[in-house]
């Protein structure tokens, strides 16, 4: 498709540029970026490539160029996709399985160490996504590094971090559409959900309208929660049939290109109830409030203060789990994390989750109120932007 919103390959080249410029200001001679099918974004961020069954890795050195190294039975998968043209299979990067793969030739984090950085003794290395790393990758990494005596190996997630949080016009575009299709598939589900349905079938209609619509996938598990049990933070959907009268939790993300979206809102089959209305007008207000304090230049940890302050003044501290923002992107919940520790500041182009969740273990029930937004100079960007009503199917 000629005119289809993505990132461009300059910009993949782009990316690695500019780590390889912090690499050299930060003593690193190589950073392995990581990832696995649920949380591709290391691996993706710089190769576009989304690993399936098997596990992948970018191979970046301080100076050269990068390789993709990817498990034995993907080549001609990442072949297709991928923005980094040198790409090595490993058996360290097999499936969780662990089949041997007799008499196939494969590369080791020996060989591509030799490939990459011929000549050089590696003294410091990081890597990013070493929380999801496997203990077989571990050891095969480490095992290969002892061929260079005392390596410095650190967690490099962080040096990522700085220049995924700041966005382009590539991924805010990226964003856009997600968010588009996002809003979209939430009025399609608002249209056709109904009491009867299962928290699975709803699911299944937003699955299937974002994928007609242009997703890649979903953002990130989606699921419905009606009735009791919409008090859950996380969850998956049930086989819980809606019931009339039945609060129904809703919390729907596209992805697309790889950027994710999200948006949160809740259902009320019938007319609402004092403690269900007063739930969802808090979460709205607050959102509301949050959003017009927020833009570039303010310290992050004054606006999780703020949330707080919030919650408190609608004597609501008793439904407060965490909130109001974590970073977006590449992921639906990246860093940075907007909290009461947090100690930088908001700036452009930073996106973020608005992410408002308010639930009770005694009542059984909760709201999130969630969009993505843009901080803009002296506001914030509201990417999906869907109604703050009271949604109520009669």
């Amino acid at each position: 498709m000629e005119n289809k919103i993505r990132i461009p390959d300059r910009e993949f080249s782009q990316r690695v540029t500019r780590i390889q410029q912090i690499m050299n200001e930060q003593g690193y001679d190589a950073l392995l970026r990581y990832g696995n099918e649920a949380e591709p974004q290391f691996v993706r961020y710089f190769s576009d490539y989304w690993p399936s069954f098997e596990t992948a890795g970018v191979l970046i050195p301080r100076e050269g160029k990068p390789l993709l190294l990817i498990g034995p039975e993907s080549y001609t998968y990442a072949a297709d996709r991928s923005r980094i043209a040198d790409i090595r299979l490993l058996k360290a990067f097999r499936e969780s399985s662990e089949p041997e793969y007799p008499g196939k030739k494969l590369d080791t984090f020996a060989s591509v160490f030799d490939e990459c950085l011929p000549g050089v003794r590696i003294r410091k290395m990081g890597v990013a996504g070493l929380p999801l790393m496997t203990v077989g990758v571990y050891h095969a990494l480490t095992d290969a590094l002892r061929a260079h005596g005392e390596v410095e190996l650190r967690k490099a997630d962080d040096v990522v971090a700085s220049l995924r949080m700041f966005k382009t016009e590539n991924e805010l575009a990226c964003m856009r559409e997600a968010a588009r299709i996002t809003r979209l598939t939430f009025d399609y589900v608002l249209e056709n959900i109904h009491v009867a349905m299962t928290e699975r079938q709803v699911v299944g209609l937003a699955l299937g309208k974002m994928h007609e619509l242009g997703a890649e996938r979903e953002s990130y598990p989606l699921w419905v929660l009606t009735g009791e049990g919409s008090d859950q933070a996380i969850s998956r959907p049930r086989d819980k049939v809606i019931e009339k009268g039945d609060m129904t939790f809703l919390q729907i993300g596209a992805r697309y290109e790889g950027y994710a979206s999200s948006i949160g809102r809740t259902v009320v089959f019938g007319k609402a109830d004092g403690y269900t209305k007063r739930l969802i007008e808090a979460g709205y207000t607050m959102q509301e409030k949050i959003l017009a304090y927020t833009k570039a230049g303010i310290p992050a940890k004054d606006v999780a203060l703020y949330h707080k302050k919030l919650i408190e003044e609608l004597d609501l501290a008793d439904h407060y789990l965490y909130g109001p923002f974590h970073g977006n992107g590449l992921m639906e919940g990246e860093a940075p994390w907007v909290e009461t520790d947090s100690d930088y500041l908001l700036a452009e182009n930073m996106t973020f989750c608005s992410d408002l969740f308010l639930g009770s273990h005694e009542t059984k029930r909760g709201i999130r109120i969630e969009d993505v937004i843009r901080i803009t100079k002296d506001s914030c960007e509201n990417l999906t932007n869907y109604p703050r009503k009271l949604f109520e199917i009669l």
